[in-house]
């Protein structure tokens, strides 16, 4: 057999885990970025001279999924990263009082429960562990780590047998509402609702289904020494021993289609590259508008606005602190939550007083700053993904957020320049055709589970990876989405009939 020319569009994670499969494999893989280094989504920023500061993805987990990606090639992860496990997944503040450290231990997270809300809660997140660990043994095989099922397909691949395990999954109820059976603090409810924005959705849309992700993080959440970009250095590394070849600054025009079939790419200077098949890791709404070739245009479904999931404003600073015990992985709440997802689903605004997210990546374990010096840190604020119709203030939505943050004890100083700020028009221009959407189609109600594409186009030889695809976003889903898209296109170029691909999975 001629030797398989293949064309990654994108090295995020998804094109660069398909890069390393496919290298590995035997086939000729050319890798094209736009960008002048690898990562995609997960961009590091530079601010006021500091070290780069993650400006995208922060968290960890789903160690297995690496394991099996350099397992396969015959090496360890371990051998390309330094990671550490998180002793405490994040901490909790309230604006009207209260504050929370979930741990790595369960029972050590149920003690602190108690303390804060009592012993019916600790109760409660004790069957909440429970329930998200089976929920996720059910899935993780036949949903997460195989190819896109339909809601039939899941059925088969669960097993008739199990059919009651599937039903546990509750995909017809919202996530907000089965946080209810387990809370009946509404602090600790909106703190396990927010899983729902990991995915870009809001908790009273989303299924709970997205229960599972308490069980994802209790697995292990990791610290990356160097930052969340060295996975991405890690995963190129890992490729390039393999064999394939990366381009950074080449920017893709339009994918050729040549007799109904993806035939190679042209880039922005003009230059053309033949192919046998394409991977194209970059959000499937490019692919709809044309902005890869209209011949292009079918590979995916157009997304309308009102089923784009969340994107935000991002605060990369460089500054001190005070007052408030930052860890790694830290949340602010205000009261009203329904408002806030009110706001930004319906009314497409940001409310006064926005939830907070800050990564503070200088500390960890037993890392800390010394007082009143600078320290890198990612603050985000969820948004409307319109940022090709509307642009929020971005130094306004600042201000509410360190209001909040304030109230809650924590003082930021930032000085000028020591701040750059990211909005929706900005992720937007980053990811052309997406309106600043961070993770791909919206997946509110039952088959939002479902809504989005696989790695096989209708186009012959295109092949879809990335958060947009399934099995969604987040750094290990769209490493595994990669994972599918080679298996799937292996498997075509071999001529065997269609198959379910699933892949190693871990505990």
């Amino acid at each position: 057999m001629a030797e398989l020319r293949v064309i990654v569009v994108g090295a995020g994670m998804g094109g660069l885990a398909a890069a390393a499969d496919l290298a590995r494999r035997g086939a000729r893989v050319t890798v094209l970025d736009r960008a002048a280094a690898p990562g995609g989504k997960m961009r590091r920023v530079e601010v006021d001279g500091a070290a780069g500061i993650d400006g995208g993805p922060t968290v960890f987990t789903m160690k297995w999924v690496f394991d099996g990606l350099f397992g396969d090639a015959g090496r360890r992860v371990e051998d390309a990263l330094t990671l550490t496990r998180a002793g405490i997944l994040a901490r909790h503040a309230w604006r009207r009082g209260g504050r929370l450290d979930l741990f790595a231990d369960r029972e050590r997270s149920a003690e602190a429960i108690g303390d804060f809300a009592g012993a019916r809660d600790a109760a409660g997140y004790r069957a909440l562990c429970k329930r998200s660990a089976d929920i996720y043994r059910t899935l993780v095989g036949p949903f997460i780590a195989s190819e896109r099922p339909s809601q039939f397909d899941l059925v088969q691949r669960v097993g008739l047998g199990n059919i009651g395990a599937l039903v546990r999954t509750t995909p017809f109820a919202t996530l907000w509402s089965a946080l209810g059976e387990h809370f009946s603090d509404p602090r600790l409810r909106q703190l396990f609702a927010r899983y729902a924005t990991y995915v870009g959705c809001s908790p009273f849309a989303a299924p709970a289904t997205l229960m599972l992700i308490a069980h994802v993080e209790q697995e292990g959440v990791w610290l990356v020494d160097g930052g969340m970009r060295r996975v991405a250095e890690a995963v190129r590394d890992l490729a390039t021993a393999q064999g394939a070849t990366f381009r950074f600054g080449a920017e893709v025009r339009r994918i050729h289609v040549l007799r109904g079939r993806a035939a190679g790419v042209e880039l922005a200077d003009g230059e053309r590259i033949e192919a046998d098949a394409v991977v194209f890791n970059g959000a499937p709404d490019a692919l709809a508008a044309g902005l890869l070739g209209e011949a292009a245009r079918p590979a995916a479904a157009p997304v309308p606005r009102d089923q784009r999931t969340l994107s935000a404003v991002t605060l990369c600073l460089d500054a001190p602190t005070e007052g408030f015990d930052l860890d790694h992985h830290n949340v602010f709440f205000a009261e009203d939550y329904a408002a806030e997802f009110d706001a930004i689903f319906r009314r497409r605004a940001i409310v006064a007083a926005p939830t907070v997210y800050l990564c503070a990546q200088d500390r960890g374990g037993e890392t800390r700053p010394a007082p009143g010096t600078r320290e890198r840190m990612l603050l985000l604020v969820n948004a409307p993904p319109d940022g090709d119709r509307a642009e929020p203030d971005a130094a306004d939505v600042a201000q509410r957020a360190f209001a909040l943050t304030e109230a809650c004890g924590l003082r930021i100083r930032v000085e000028d320049g020591a701040s750059v700020a990211t909005t929706p028009a900005g992720f937007h221009a980053l990811f052309p055709g997406t309106g600043g959407a961070l993770y791909g189609r919206l997946g509110h109600g039952f088959g939002g589970s479902f809504a989005r594409p696989g790695a096989r186009t209708p186009i012959p030889g295109l092949y879809l990876a990335g958060g947009g695809v399934h099995p969604g976003p987040g750094v290990p889903m769209a490493t595994m989405s990669g994972r599918l898209a080679a298996a799937r296109l292996l498997e075509d170029r071999a001529g065997r009939p269609r198959r379910v691909i699933a892949l190693p999975v871990g505990r």
